[in-house]
């Protein structure tokens, strides 16, 4: 049997978390959801309930998505994070795919939503074969950080950079850094430069 999905729903409305929850049971997607309001229990939930995808409306009365995506990406860099809201700006739109969410799901289209999370848990499948050392090293080199300075970020030697950096890109079966920035874009470790 498959393991349920653990789904964060930031989401200040209960009639469209129930939406949003029915929709994904009608898909076939086997979920466990916890759905939250503020800012305090998002980050209590994705410390401990440690979702495997975030689900977030774009904006709530206190909080919003691109303040709830800066708190996902530096707890847990490797979850996806969907936007799922009512209404949206093209250019607020982009700006969050910009930050690293995976995709903008407008709530009249949420026959998408199911293959979205498939696409986005795909996308960041191969993060799991990294180290969280592993991911820190890729995040700093794909910001284009030079070995030495990475090294001496992490309080190590040029060589163990190096070494992890071959690692890196072995488990990940990409062969030069340029390969490595654009994955690194696409699954939202880095955001392109404005």
């Amino acid at each position: 049997m498959t393991k349920p999905l653990r789904i964060l729903l930031l989401e200040d409305s209960e009639s469209d978390a129930k939406l949003i929850q029915h929709e994904l049971e009608r898909l076939g997607t086997i979920a466990e959801t916890k759905r939250v309001v503020s800012e305090s229990a998002f980050r209590l939930a994705v410390a401990e309930f440690a979702p495997d995808v975030v689900l977030s409306d774009h904006s709530l009365s206190s909080f919003d998505a691109p303040a709830a995506l800066t708190i996902l990406r530096s707890q847990r860099p490797t979850t996806p994070f969907i936007i799922v809201t009512g209404s949206l700006k093209i250019d607020n739109a982009i700006a969050c795919i910009r930050a690293g969410a995976e995709d903008v799901i407008l709530k009249e289209n949420l026959w998408r939503l199911a293959a979205s999370v498939t696409t986005a848990l795909s996308a960041r499948r191969p993060l799991e074969k990294l180290t969280s050392r592993q991911l820190e090293v890729l995040a700093l080199v794909t910001r284009g950080k030079r070995t030495r300075d990475i090294a001496k970020h992490l309080n190590v030697s040029v060589k163990t950079v190096e070494s992890h950096r071959g690692e890196i890109m072995k488990r990940l079966e990409i062969h030069d850094v340029v390969s490595l920035v654009h994955f690194a874009m696409r699954v939202g470790l880095v955001t392109p430069v404005q």
